[in-house]
Order: structure tokens, then C-alpha cells, then sequence
């Protein structure tokens, strides 16, 4: 039985219905955004004591009631480590949500996909969670007598002494009950393997999850995913993957990688109806051929940058390599493409390059600047065929006498192996009237220990028209959110990209889908926060203070704005 935390408890449950089970309820972990665009994620909440959730929907004839309650009650216990939420359960979208103008964040609950996982019923119920254990304190309605077993419940929480899960359930419970018509029907009828499953792992799994790709198992037929299944069911509710996931709701890039709600409905309710095999005989995930990445996309380099040889051991995890590539160019050379051939697709996660000059390592003047304008090459990213056009007239200058330096990223997949990364260089025959470059945007300080959410935010103005072309979030283990604000001449601002869960192991260069012109005078800024506290999942030691450094130990806040200049 769970003990009783006060005499108003017991009082409680005598009047109404409860269901006392043995112990916690398991939940699984999941991630959503909110209204205003921010993470929030189960397990991300452990330094805090719970986590309230109210499944909202204002057209229910209760809820004005139960959210009065609700918002008294967080402003009671969010002093003790408690953080209130409120569910959307309807699907609306994020304009939607904000002209609600509700009292407490809402999360974005596309197609209802974890109010469905989390077992939610009506709205007006609310779920106590455990981020810490990912449990249940107490689930069910909080309207009329079931709000003091709730309220004594928070109380519980505080004093450490729930034990069990409490659940309620009363005839008083006015909320309104939630219809999942898409996932009953999906359930009832699941999404065919071949004709609807997948193409979305093909789309957007497989480029790494193949053999001899980076990911760490191949899904190559459906045997293979049927036995991943219960792993990509939590990786989809919990935002893991795919990787590198800016909010949707801003401009648009291919190298986001985002699943659609639709796509991750999908995946979910057929996992969730046993994963069925369905009655075609074709398996679309067999008969995948990769793309042959051996070859030069854009014919034979005009010069051939044979990167150093880098020993990758079987197990453990490794610190980035730096290399200094010397070249032989006795003039100015201009590169109007390039391409990288990793020497081993399994272990080369990721890869960056720019043109240094001599004498400089790979952070050249970011060491020393706050603000630095850099020759930037390219990205390499994995299971992609990481060919790089600048487009028109569009150019990378190599001033004679200066070479590349380059950042390696590699993970370890149980073989030891050797890589030696190639970069074709592809010339322009004059040089072009515009020359690309990126725009390092960053702070200094000092990051105290224990501290979930380290504001920062810095600032460049171009003096001149400007196309930007890309985006780039740089933080170390300890990174959080960046979001890239453009604030113009005539006094209006625009968000461009929003990383709102920073993952150290994935730091892609964004290119924009459609390039975006900023006038002379706009001042662009990276705006976020670093997580020093036990709830950022790649946090080596929260009890330590970190000093601003550019090594993965130390700690530092980066934007990169990839940009040209206009043409007249």
C-alpha cells in the first residue's frame, strides 16, 4: 500500500474511488515542443522533483475549472521542484496554440501521439510523473473531491513519500473524453510494411542504418526491424531520432532530417499493432541498393586533398582529431565545389573544414574574437553524398600560402579500423564576383555548476547586403538550445532556425533551402542557454564549474552564419 501523507488524504480517499497499485507505473520518455517553440523532454526534467501534465482542450465545459485549479497549485508547489504543464490533445498547430494565450506552457501534441503512448483518457486528466525513474506519482481527473487526493499527492511528492501510484476516478469527472479516431483506426487497420512502413525508414533511416553506415545496426529488412521496433518506438517519442531536429515551424533545411507527424504516427501505431509483416511479398528494405559513393559526383577533382590517417579503435569514445593540411599553391585558388570520400563511411560521423592561414590551427581568430569572419569549405554529414556547389558566381577563396584545417568527429563500432578521408577540390576557372563566407558569432563566461538553463546571447551587424546560405549551432556537452534571430534595419525581427534540443554528437551545417537576403544593417543574433545540471543526458559532471574554451572539456556558445554578399 502507499503511505498516507496527511489526514486530508485519507479523508480523500474515502469519498472517492482509488485504484492503489504495487508500486510506479512506468511511463516511457517523450519529447515534445511547446507553444513557443521550446523542448521539453521527461527525463530532461530531473533536476526538478516531478513533472504535471494536464491534458487540455478548451472547448471541454470543465476545463476553465480545473485549470484555475491547476495554476493555483503550480504556484504553490513550483517553489518545492514541481513544473506544470498543460497536453494539447486536439492538434493544433502553433499559431493556434499561442492565440490561446494560456497561463502555463502548452506542448505541440501532433496527431495526439503521446497523449496516446501516455495512456490519456479525457481531458481534464492530469498525470504527476517521475522524470527521474519515468513513473507515475498519480494519474486520473483533479475535478471536485479528486483534487485534494491530487493536491495531497504533490505534497507526497515533496516529502519523498509516494510510493505507489495513485489513481483516481470519480463520477465527478466532468472532462471530456479524448477520441483517438486516426491511431483506433491505424490499430485496427495498421499501415502496410511495404506500402507504408518502409518508405519512411528508406527516406529517412537508412542512409545510416545500412551496412558499412554509421549507424550502429542495419535495418535492412524487416526482420532486422521488427527487432529494433521497441527501440525506434522510444527514439520517435522521445525526439532521439532521427538526429539533428531544428523546429520545423522555421525556415527550411533538407539537413534537419525532420520526420513529419504523419510519418512518426505511422511508425508508432504499427509498432504499437505488433509491427505486422502484411501480405506482400516484396521487402522494399532487401531490395535497397545504396548509392555508389566511391566515385567523384562532379567528374575527377582538380586537386585531391588526401586527409591524415586516423587509427579508430573497436570500443569507446574519442575526442575529436584536429589535422593541418599544407597545399601546394603558389596563387590564389577559388573553389566552386567540393566533395568529400570518407575513407571509412562506419566510423566518420562528421567533418569540418576551413581554409586557414599560416600558422593558425583550426579555430584560427575564434580563439581570440567574439565576432570572426571565416573561410568555411563544407560539412560532411553521414549517408548523404556530401557534395557541396556554392552556387552562380558564388566562390571559397584559398589565398596563396594557406591551407585547410580540419575537425574530425569519428564513433567506434566494435572493429578497429583505419580512415583516411579524401577531399576533391573543383576550381573555378576566374574568380567569381561573390566569395562565401561565415560570420562566428559567440560569448565568453564562466558556467557555474548545478544550473539547468545558462542564458547567452550574441550579436553581429552586417554593414552590407548579405545572402545567407547557412546555419551552424557550435556548443560543447554541455549545450542546450541556440536559436538564430535576424533583426532588421526597419525594426522587424525573424527567427531563421531553432535548434531547440543542442546534441553534441551531431553538429551539422544547416544549408537553407532557400538562401535568405539580409540587408545592410541587420544585426543577427544566437540566442539560448547551456544545461550544467544532472538533467542534460551528456553532462560528464554537473558539480563542476566550466570555464569558455574551445576544448570538448571546457565549454562554449558559437553561431556560424554561412553568407555571401549580395550582388549590386
Amino acid at each position: 500500500m502507499f503511505r498516507i501523507t496527511s489526514l486530508a488524504l485519507l479523508v480523500s480517499l474515502s469519498l472517492v474511488p482509488v485504484t492503489v497499485l504495487a508500486a510506479l507505473d512506468r511511463v516511457g520518455d517523450f519529447a515534445l515542443l511547446d507553444e513557443q517553440g521550446e523542448f521539453h523532454q521527461l527525463s530532461r526534467y530531473r533536476h526538478r522533483e516531478a513533472l504535471a501534465l494536464l491534458a487540455y482542450d478548451a472547448d471541454c465545459a470543465a476545463m476553465s475549472a480545473v485549470l484555475d485549479s491547476f495554476g493555483r497549485l503550480k504556484d504553490e508547489f513550483a517553489e518545492q521542484g514541481i513544473d506544470f504543464l498543460l497536453l494539447d490533445t486536439r492538434n493544433l498547430q502553433r499559431e493556434a496554440l499561442r492565440d490561446l494565450n494560456l497561463p502555463l506552457p502548452i506542448l505541440q501534441d501532433d496527431l495526439q501521439l503521446v497523449a496516446s503512448a501516455l495512456g490519456v483518457v479525457s481531458n481534464g486528466d492530469v498525470l504527476l510523473l517521475n522524470p527521474e525513474r519515468l513513473s507515475v506519482f498519480f494519474k486520473g481527473p483533479i475535478a471536485g473531491e479528486s483534487l485534494a487526493v491530487f493536491e495531497d499527492a504533490l505534497a507526497g511528492v515533496v516529502a519523498g513519500s509516494v510510493a505507489d501510484t495513485i489513481s483516481t476516478a470519480s463520477a465527478s469527472n466532468t472532462g471530456c473524453a479524448i477520441s483517438y479516431s486516426q491511431r483506433d483506426a491505424q490499430l485496427q487497420s495498421p499501415p502496410d510494411f511495404a506500402a507504408d512502413v518502409a518508405p519512411i525508414v528508406l527516406e529517412n533511416c537508412v542512409v545510416c542504418h545500412r551496412q558499412g553506415g554509421v549507424g550502429p545496426f542495419a535495418l535492412d529488412s524487416y526482420i532486422m526491424l521488427l527487432g529494433w521496433s521497441p527501440m525506434i518506438r522510444e527514439v520517435i517519442l522521445n525526439r532521439r531520432m532521427p538526429p539533428m531536429q531544428t523546429d520545423p515551424h522555421y525556415i527550411a533545411s533538407d539537413s534537419a532530417r525532420n520526420l513529419s507527424a504523419e510519418e512518426r504516427q505511422t511508425l508508432v501505431n504499427w509498432i504499437d499493432a505488433g509491427a505486422p509483416r502484411g501480405d506482400g511479398e516484396s521487402d522494399p528494405l532487401e531490395e535497397y541498393i545504396p548509392p555508389d559513393e566511391s566515385g567523384w559526383a562532379l567528374g575527377e577533382p582538380d586537386y585531391i586533398v588526401q586527409g591524415p590517417e586516423h587509427a579508430i579503435p573497436a570500443i569507446g569514445v574519442l575526442d575529436y582529431y584536429y589535422s593541418n593540411v599544407d597545399l601546394p599553391f603558389g596563387e590564389d585558388r577559388w573553389l566552386r565545389a567540393v566533395q568529400y570520400r570518407a575513407g571509412d563511411t562506419s566510423v566518420l560521423h562528421h567533418l569540418m573544414t576551413f581554409v586557414t592561414q599560416p600558422g593558425e590551427d583550426f579555430w584560427g581568430p575564434e580563439r581570440n574574437e567574439t565576432s570572426a569572419s571565416r573561410r568555411f569549405v563544407a560539412g560532411y554529414l553521414p549517408g548523404t553524398l556530401n557534395v557541396t556547389e556554392y552556387g552562380p558566381d558564388v566562390g571559397v577563396k584559398i589565398p596563396a600560402g594557406h591551407g585547410l584545417s580540419m575537425q574530425f568527429h569519428y564513433v567506434t563500432n566494435g572493429q578497429s579500423t583505419v580512415d583516411q578521408t579524401e577531399v576533391g577540390l573543383y576550381f573555378a576557372e576566374q574568380p567569381p564576383a561573390r566569395e562565401q563566407l561565415v560570420q562566428a558569432v559567440g560569448t565568453r563566461f564562466v558556467l557555474p555548476p548545478n544550473v539547468p538553463e545558462f542564458a547567452q546571447q550574441a550579436s553581429h551587424v552586417f554593414q552590407q547586403d548579405v545572402v545567407l546560405t547557412g546555419l551552424r549551432a557550435r556548443m560543447n556537452y554541455r549545450g542546450k538550445k541556440m536559436k538564430f534571430v535576424a533583426e532588421y534595419p526597419d525594426g522587424n525581427s525573424e527567427t531563421l532556425l531553432s535548434v531547440p534540443a543542442y546534441n553534441y554528437g551531431w553538429q551539422p551545417h544547416y544549408v537553407l533551402n532557400t538562401p535568405t537576403p539580409l540587408p545592410a544593417g541587420t544585426r543577427v543574433q544566437v540566442i539560448g542557454a547551456l544545461d550544467n545540471s544532472e538533467s542534460n543526458p551528456t553532462n560528464p559532471d554537473p558539480s563542476l564549474e566550466i570555464k569558455y574554451g574551445l576544448n570538448s572539456w571546457e565549454e562554449m556558445f558559437t553561431g556560424y552564419f554561412t553568407y555571401h554578399p549580395a550582388l549590386d
